[in-house]
């Protein structure tokens, strides 16, 4: 069972970003962005051109359709009744962009909205209800005492244990993500913002939301859709294969808002907000073209969660600004180097 828990530990650790500052910044003599990515680097080895975390991925593009419905939400320009493009990247979690297709990993969908006047919002949402961590410290205690024992292969039960006793909020949160059954491919799985923003309307009132990415494809479990023998990309193959079907409609999610009440909380992603709260569909994404990071619009776009446009703002969640500092210094380390082909190459996106 600690092997199992130290797995998804390994696997939940790549979706998350990075971690918080105080007041903006980390203490220098503790957490920096560079001592923390230097972290992702001794885990999963250092890949040139590739992304520090959410290695594996392929770059996308498509339309935003606003219903209108967010108009009395926020005052952002993104949720006035019309189409926007949008610049999209499905991806694994982890630092490893050759590792192979899993089932169990933690898939992510970045999207860039592009709106008028030069604004852009840009958010990295996942396929797990919670977030695993709630400090950057958790974070990066768990990535280190998940780290794989050269003897065995396998991170150490007994410091996932030590781990695992000392944070009991990532216990809880481990056991919710794994209450949850998985889609069987990207196109059916929703994708949440885990982490908590603030609606700012006309009149200047603000409401705190989580988002979420509701697919209109059927929902498949992967144990029930998984083949005996996959491909090591099978779930990167699947998703080009569909998207590039001439038959069928392209893939469409309803953007869906979540409004907190009074005491939800707002700097705490391992919690989830109640189910009765009111969820708002203000619009439609569509994915209609893919491409290989190689050539994509994607690769070199950092989906900063606080590039935000005027009516979104952040929330007092520590996260937010930690992600947006090591994004960046991961941005920094991949531009300077000579990129490696991707993981999921032209050729196989030609299929």
């Amino acid at each position: 069972m600690l092997v199992r828990l130290a797995a998804i530990a390994i696997i939940i650790a790549g979706v998350v970003w990075a971690f918080a500052y105080t007041g903006g910044w980390f203490s220098p003599h503790r957490l920096t962005p560079a001592r923390f990515i230097d972290t992702f680097e001794k885990v999963n080895g250092i890949h040139p051109g590739f992304r520090r975390n959410h290695a594996k991925g392929v770059c996308v593009t498509g339309f935003f359709e606003s219903n209108g419905n967010g108009v009395r939400l926020s005052k952002a320009v993104v949720f006035r009744p019309g189409r926007v493009l949008v610049i999209g990247r499905f991806a694994l979690a982890g630092g490893q962009p050759y590792a192979p297709d899993a089932s169990g990993t933690v898939r992510s969908m970045a999207i860039l909205f592009l709106l008028p006047d030069g604004e852009e919002w840009r958010t990295g949402m996942n396929n797990i209800p919670v977030f695993v961590f709630n400090t950057p410290q958790a974070f990066r205690d768990q990535l280190v005492a998940s780290q794989a024992d050269p003897a065995t292969g396998k991170p150490d039960p007994v410091k996932m244990k030590e781990f695992l006793a000392t944070h009991p909020e990532s216990a809880r949160a481990m056991r919710i993500i794994r209450s949850h059954p998985v889609s069987s491919g990207f196109d059916n799985s929703t994708y949440n913002s885990l982490d908590a923003f603030r609606f700012i309307d006309a009149a200047g009132n603000s409401i705190p939301v989580r988002w979420s990415t509701v697919p209109t494809q059927p929902f498949v479990e992967a144990s029930a859709a998984q083949p005996a023998q996959q491909d090591k990309n099978y779930l990167f193959d699947a998703l080009i294969r569909r998207i590039n079907q001439p038959s069928q409609q392209p893939l469409r999610w309803h953007l869906i808002v979540t409004l907190g009440q009074p005491g939800d909380p707002t700097n705490d992603a391992t919690i989830a907000w109640p189910d009765n709260r009111e969820h708002v569909d203000v619009g439609t994404v569509t994915i209609d073209h893919i491409e290989s990071e190689e050539t994509g619009a994607c690769r070199d776009i950092n989906y900063d969660p606080l590039v935000l446009p005027w009516g979104i703002a952040p929330s007092d969640d520590p996260l937010l600004s930690a992600r947006s500092a090591t994004y960046s210094q991961s941005f920094t380390r991949r531009a300077g180097e000579t990129k490696e082909p991707s993981a999921v190459t032209p050729a196989e996106i030609a299929k």
